[in-house]
């Protein structure tokens, strides 16, 4: 990670850790960047959520673009996964989400996105970075090499496209409901979800700049479930404030989560053939339970770290084709580069409608653990997370858990905290033992 620049952008409170200045020097950057490695004018696309602060970051990154001498497209209010979608397919140099993600209205976000609809690579970033602390200097553009902007909303309407034609049934008779979080989705999940012929019941579609996720969407999951529940629909789905994430709600009214999904969608697969390593992906975060349930039908995983990033890097790498976060990104790597909350929603339905089965059964091998998570302020994350006698106690657990639960210490990577969590058969003994590694930790003398 950069100075700016984390796992998922440039993140921070608007006009105050990420400012119009900040979008402006990293639009310059970036038209300088493109049009200079290619030695023509670049192209590269826009999108952004329904924070008020977005349309400043929007046209901020276009005056930095323009000045730099490249033509900026943009797509208005859109979701993370159809920039990336559309800056693969229709040949820019890079694409630009505006989002803060699930965070509230006032936090903003810059993601920078590749042309082959990747995350950006470090390098770059790194570039990007040296510029805004004036570390590099680059020429403004001048006649009739000065950028313009073009109206691409016609971009949005491809992706809208692409997503309705990954549908293999029609949802004629479903009864869906959508929590849009009041985010990029609210024009775009429910016309995919009509065109498929589903009867589609929405909440949260009315943003006006400052309720983006308040009290709705994935991380107010319990509306949805007491919505589903009380007009008797057959499932559910709920987005983040930019859709890259995906919740479900069963017609009990139950949450599935991101780990549901990878069991769900990685048996469906492995049963068709289309399962490649016989693999799913998983970060260190995912529940116990999921591992149990795989363990049962056969399937394989490997763990990485958090965030998507590495998700998908591990995807890559490996060739496998299925991977996510408990927290709902989902990677359909044979279809996109990137989690894609609409797109998770449209493969769970596929599976529903295939096995003409309900959501709950399809989700009931999953049975979550117990699970508790304590963090602990420390001096030095390394220290407290090396020293001899904590990590003898950490294998003490895991022994004495054997295959009954687990483990895991690890250092937050956005705070001075080493973050404690077990998973076992009762709550009682995951706060046993997770005290019994904070006894340590807090006797060594690490304790900030």
């Amino acid at each position: 990670m950069g100075k700016y620049f984390g796992t998922d952008g440039f993140r921070g409170e608007a006009n105050k850790d990420l400012t119009f200045e900040h979008a402006i020097k990293i639009g310059r950057f970036l038209g300088w960047y493109y049009g200079a490695r290619e030695n023509k004018k670049a192209k590269i696309v826009i999108g952004k959520d329904t924070r008020r602060s977005s349309y400043m970051f929007e046209y901020a990154l276009c005056t930095g673009l323009m000045a730099s001498g490249a033509d900026a497209y943009i797509m208005h209010v859109t979701t993370t996964p159809s920039v990336a979608y559309i800056a693969r397919v229709d040949d820019f140099d890079c694409g630009i989400m505006i989002s803060a993600s699930h965070n509230p209205y006032y936090d903003n976000g810059i993601k920078l996105i590749n042309g082959n609809g990747e995350k950006m690579d470090e390098e770059t970033i790194l570039k990007v970075e040296d510029y805004i602390d004036g570390k590099i200097e680059i020429p403004v553009s001048e006649r009739e090499d000065i950028g313009r902007t073009v109206d691409y909303v016609a971009g949005r309407n491809r992706y809208i496209g692409h997503l309705i034609s990954m549908s293999k049934y029609s949802f004629k008779n479903v009864k869906v409901g959508l929590d849009c979080a009041n985010g990029a989705s609210w024009q775009i999940a429910k016309a995919v979800f009509d065109a498929l012929g589903a009867k589609t019941y929405v909440i949260n579609d009315e943003p006006n700049g400052y309720n983006i996720n308040t009290d709705c969407g994935s991380t107010h999951i319990e509306h949805l479930q007491k919505y589903v529940v009380d007009n008797g629909l057959d499932i559910g789905f709920a987005f983040d404030g930019d859709a890259d994430r995906c919740l479900c709600v069963d017609e009990k009214g139950n949450l599935v989560t991101g780990d549901h999904v990878l069991y769900i969608y990685g048996l469906y697969m492995k049963e068709r053939g289309k399962l490649l390593n016989n693999k799913v992906v998983t970060t260190v975060m995912s529940n116990f339970g999921l591992y149990k349930a795989l363990d049962k039908v056969g399937i394989e995983y490997d763990k990485t770290k958090v965030g998507d990033k590495y998700v998908y890097e591990n995807m890559v790498q490996t060739g496998n084709r299925l991977g996510g976060e408990q927290s709902g990104h989902t990677i359909f790597l044979k279809y996109e580069t990137t989690g894609d909350g609409i797109l998770t929603a449209l493969k769970l339905m596929e599976v529903m409608l295939a096995k003409g089965k309900p959501m709950s059964e399809l989700a009931a091998p999953v049975v979550f653990y117990p699970q508790v998570l304590k963090n602990v302020r420390v001096k030095s994350k390394p220290d407290a997370q090396n020293d001899p006698d904590v990590q003898a106690a950490v294998a003490k657990v895991t022994e004495e858990l054997g295959d009954t639960g687990r483990i895991l210490v690890r250092e937050s990577g956005t705070e001075p905290v080493i973050r404690v969590m077990v998973e076992a058969d009762t709550k009682e003994i995951c706060e046993k033992y997770v005290d019994s590694v904070i006894a340590v930790i807090k006797s060594k003398g690490h304790l900030a």
